[in-house]
């Protein structure tokens, strides 16, 4: 396993999902992880989908987040903008749109994001999987971040499932 994961582990679970307009960099990803050595849940859609709706597959990488049952996301659509905005609907899934390394790193680091989202149409594939390490190496920073957080946490999102 690759030792810029931070603080994740070879038990971590990391749920994948697209939709059509995503498909390619979502199966980048999934080699990706799996070549680091994370266990990565394939969330959808499959290769002769021709047509999804992203809302279907936010709702269920959110769900996984919810239920403890994957620490981190992936979700991909055309922009990405779209994933986020389903995924921030569910209490505990804190979503991020990152374009960049750096945004995907601060996320981590200042919002505590557990969910990454990228668009396949704005953000090209080697770019895309740097911006997927900078999520996973990097580390909650906790303290004043954490207040914030709190600030925040329940306030939006109120779906339970």
């Amino acid at each position: 396993m690759s030792d810029s994961l931070g603080t994740l582990n070879g038990d971590t679970v990391v749920a994948v999902g697209s939709d059509h307009a995503g498909r390619e960099h979502k199966e980048l990803f999934l080699k990706h992880l799996e070549g680091l050595g994370v266990k990565a849940l394939d969330m959808g859609v499959a290769p002769d989908v021709e047509k999804a709706n992203y809302p279907d597959v936010a709702i269920k990488v959110a769900k996984l987040i919810q239920a403890g049952e994957a620490r981190l996301g992936v979700l991909v659509c055309g922009t990405g903008v779209g994933m986020s905005l389903v995924a921030n609907r569910f209490l505990g899934v804190r979503a991020a749109n990152c374009p960049t390394e750096f945004a995907a790193s601060m996320a981590r680091a200042h919002n505590d994001a557990n969910v990454l989202t990228l668009g396949q149409r704005t953000v090209g594939p080697k770019l895309a999987v740097a911006i997927l390490d900078a999520f996973l190496a990097a580390d909650f920073e906790g303290g004043r971040h954490k207040e914030r957080i709190d600030l925040f946490e329940g306030l939006y999102g109120t779906e339970k499932s």
